[in-house]
């Protein structure tokens, strides 16, 4: 009898395997796929009330919650805080079309559009900019308005302006016939008591607009709510941004983040705002947006979750990850599911370090790959001011490499790379990962993460200078951009100088090469491509790559017994540096762009920071005009001014 039973019941497991597998044939050829429905993560919980949240940030904020910290709040007297920059590219994507397939960012590189879009980091994850283009018009952040400007070579022409009065706009999606502005205000509406502080309180806004007419915008949706914006992507149809705001209490009453729309003012609950048991020096209410920019009669989801104070967002085609530093050496991240307007957290990790940028994240298959700087202790010789021989315990910089699950748990590191340097810059790409570090060289890294369990060094580059951003050149090459740098006399240290681009040739993983650099003015020059991604404007296809820059010299004649390495220079030109760029012959000068009206600097509001093109014309932006020029040969085809 039980011989029968078992026999049976192995026989219907046999049948069930079968129909599941038919099933599943059948919803794969038919092109359905059911839909699983996620569930909020069981780290998190919500309050019951204002009381039990009071309770909660009294017994696990380290510091009081009745002075506000930086991002949403500050004390002016105490702290200011600045407005924060943006928070990079990987490959030119329509900026209004998500993929319909998975394509990887160095497939996408091979694909051509008539114009340039922003420079990003995940294939069909657009990024926020103060410069956009739709191959028809041009839309541009000058100070407090955007301009749309009919980019026709026979019609150019501003054709509208959109003031923001009340928000400073950080930036602009374009998708078809929908414009969204995004930024922050700060003001202080506040007066504490028996206090000669002030209350700095800081609104997101986001304001949607249907441009189907350029020349007559109209405002679709009006959103606002307290906190500082952090960042946003756009994917599809939806635009995902993330707001944060210092969870504190006056005067007993505990204050909560609040949405303003049409609808009036709504202050999100104790009820709805989701927490872990973390402690932290400064708890905040971090809060995800998501909001469908085709249908504004579509109500925007948001979803708020304590946790200190955000810093650093990587967003893939299916998560948002955001980090936060929680204590001194560790760095917390929390990971959101999207789907549309279906925003879910679903896991909470930890890594030792801090994270640099958004390009020190990665999403590959189902793993996050993070990098990160931290400190570590190592016994040194010392012979200067200490008798020779004699060790000291001295706390130096290294970079780590850590491989995490969907869960956020550790499965693979790679801790301790180049100990003693600086963490420059980081760059993932399918099975490998790039790192720059520096002292008095650069070493850069190649990364081997084909194995997520065992992160290994395949090799490294030592070349004078740095990089500050790496930029895919195909799936063996690498652009850098950053500083050319000279070692002092005394061996221990470098000076830096001007800006250095280079071509990483890394086919041969164990001996990567600089098959190629040019360096641009002296020490002085910058660029906002070393801090912003999105300033630099690649293209394979047309073997194009164009940089905005300062370039600063030295005047030998004021240094009669030789200029030292350590000499400024004085800033003498702004524009763009226009290169022709292929492995055969490296970086070409084509020649440069400005926007000055006379010799040296142009005054601030010629300062050139985004280059695009549309067909076989370039254009370069400043806040107080648009150039055109052939990109054949550079030669100016017309102006036009954001007067």
């Amino acid at each position: 009898m039980q011989k029968e039973i078992k026999r049976k019941v192995r026989n219907y497991a046999v049948v069930a395997v079968l129909l599941a597998v038919i099933l599943g044939v059948l919803c794969y050829n038919l092109g359905f796929v059911p839909e699983i429905p996620l569930t909020q993560a069981s780290f998190l919980k919500t309050f019951s009330s204002d009381a039990e949240l009071k309770s909660f940030l009294t017994s696990n904020s380290n510091r009081s919650q009745y002075v506000p910290y930086f991002g949403s709040l500050g004390i002016v007297g105490t702290y200011v805080p600045g407005i924060p920059s943006g928070v990079n590219g990987f490959v030119l994507w329509p900026a209004a079309v998500a993929p319909t397939n998975k394509v990887s960012g160095l497939q996408a590189l091979t694909m051509s559009a008539g114009y340039s879009t922003t420079n990003i980091q995940v294939a069909g994850v657009d990024e926020p900019d103060t410069v956009k283009n739709d191959g028809e018009y041009v839309y541009t952040v000058s100070g407090n308005t955007v301009f749309i400007v009919n980019a026709s070579l026979s019609d150019a022409r501003v054709v509208s302006r959109i003031e923001c009065d009340d928000f400073v706009p950080a930036g602009i999606f374009v998708n078809g016939d929908r414009l969204a502005i995004l930024g922050s205000n700060y003001s202080m509406p506040l007066l504490m008591p028996y206090s000669q502080n002030q209350v700095v309180q800081v609104q997101t806004y986001v304001r949607l607009y249907d441009v189907s007419d350029r020349a007559n915008p109209s405002l679709l949706r009006n959103f606002t709510m307290t906190g500082n914006y952090l960042d946003s992507r756009m994917i599809g149809k939806y635009v995902y941004f993330v707001t944060s705001m210092p969870s504190y209490f006056l005067n007993d009453t505990v204050i909560l983040p609040i949405i303003y729309s049409s609808e009036g003012a709504k202050e999100i609950p104790a009820t709805e705002i989701y927490y872990s048991n973390v402690s932290d020096d400064y708890l905040s209410y971090t809060t995800f947006v998501a909001m469908n920019i085709q249908d504004a009669s579509e109500k925007p989801t948001t979803m708020s979750i304590m946790m200190g104070q955000a810093s650093n967002m990587y967003v893939s085609l299916n998560n948002i990850y955001v980090t936060f530093p929680h204590t001194a050496e560790e760095t917390m991240i929390y990971r959101v599911h999207m789907q549309n307007n279906d925003l879910t957290a679903m896991a909470q990790g930890e890594v030792p370090g801090r994270v640099l940028n958004q390009f020190s994240m990665d999403e590959y298959g189902d793993y996050f790959r993070i990098a990160t700087t931290g400190w570590t202790l190592e016994a040194q010789n010392i012979s200067i001011t200490k008798p020779l021989g004699t060790q000291i315990i001295l706390s130096v910089q290294s970079t780590n490499v850590y491989v995490l699950n969907m869960n956020l748990s550790i499965v693979g590191t790679l801790e301790n790379v180049s100990v003693g340097e600086n963490f420059h810059s980081a760059r993932f790409t399918g099975d490998r990962c790039y790192l720059v570090t520096f002292q008095k060289t650069d070493p850069l890294f190649v990364i081997n993460l084909t194995d997520p369990t065992s992160p290994t060094i395949l090799g490294n580059l030592t070349v004078s200078g740095y990089s500050d951003y790496l930029q895919p050149y195909d799936e063996n090459h690498l652009i850098g951009v950053g500083k050319e740098t000279v070692e002092a006399e005394s061996g221990y240290f470098s000076w830096y100088q001007g800006i250095k681009i280079s071509i990483f040739d890394v086919s041969n993983v164990s001996n990567p090469v600089q098959m190629s650099k040019v360096t641009i003015g002296d020490r002085g020059s910058d660029s906002p491509v070393l801090n912003d991604h999105k300033a630099l404007l690649f293209d394979k296809q047309k073997d194009l790559l164009v940089i905005p820059v300062t370039v600063a010299e030295v005047d030998p004649s004021q240094y009669p017994n030789g200029v030292p390495d350590n000499a400024y220079g004085t800033q003498v030109w702004q524009g763009v540096y226009v290169y022709n760029i292929t492995l055969t012959n490296g970086l070409v000068p084509k020649g440069n762009i400005t926007h000055a009206e006379t010799a040296g600097m142009p005054p601030s509001t010629l300062i050139v920071n985004r280059a695009l093109y549309i067909g076989d014309v370039l254009y370069t932006v400043s806040q107080g005009k648009i150039e055109l020029n052939s990109l054949a040969d550079l030669s100016l085809l017309k102006e036009i001014s954001l007067g």
